[in-house]
């Protein structure tokens, strides 16, 4: 059962991103801004359809390049579970207090407020904490090396994301996003 919740987890975060880029199109906003800035983005979609298959593959018995757990236990999958339902919910508060600024990528075209309320102000990465908390719990649900190597590649890209959407923002918003970074953790 674990396995099946990991598989549901990739299609509701999907699936809540999804929603929120075509909800702001039909108000006239272009929120997919993947790329835009660095197109070597263009590189994170295959390993990203790759990590996808390994998730879906394990929980529906599909051949898979590894299926060798490191740890099973029952239990820590249901704290994956658990972790999951925590980032599902991360991300859909993030995806609330954002409102009509989310984008997915940097828009340096047409960059809405700085948002600093709701989950905001108290972290000023939460989806990034969201998708982190989402590959963790499904790493205790299958525990093989691929995905733990997954963990940590993403921990990587979410760091180097961070640090240009950081910069971008000093220049955009100057003292404001000064005041706000000094105010509240880059993380948790």
């Amino acid at each position: 059962m674990p396995g099946y919740f990991a598989a549901l987890t990739i299609v509701l975060m999907l699936g809540m991103v999804a929603a929120r880029v075509l909800l702001l199109k039909r108000q006239g906003t272009k929120a997919m801004k993947f790329g835009d800035v660095d197109k070597k983005d263009f590189l994170i979609p295959p390993f990203a359809f790759f990590y996808f298959y390994m998730v879906f593959a394990s929980a529906l018995g599909l051949p898979a390049i590894s299926t060798e757990e490191i740890v099973h236990s029952a239990i820590l999958s249901w704290v994956g579970v658990a972790v999951c339902l925590a980032g599902l919910g991360l991300l859909l508060w993030s995806l609330i207090s954002f409102g009509k600024s989310f984008r997915v990528g940097i828009d340096t075209r047409r960059p809405d407020k700085l948002v600093t309320n709701g989950i905001f102000a108290h972290s000023r990465n939460p989806i990034y904490v969201a998708f982190a908390l989402i590959l963790i719990g499904e790493f205790l649900i299958f525990s093989n090396w691929i995905l733990l190597t997954y963990i940590g590649a993403a921990v990587w890209l979410f760091h180097r994301q961070v640090l240009r959407e950081e910069e971008y923002l000093a220049k955009h918003y100057g003292q404001e996003y000064t005041d706000y970074r000094n105010r509240v953790r880059r993380y948790v």
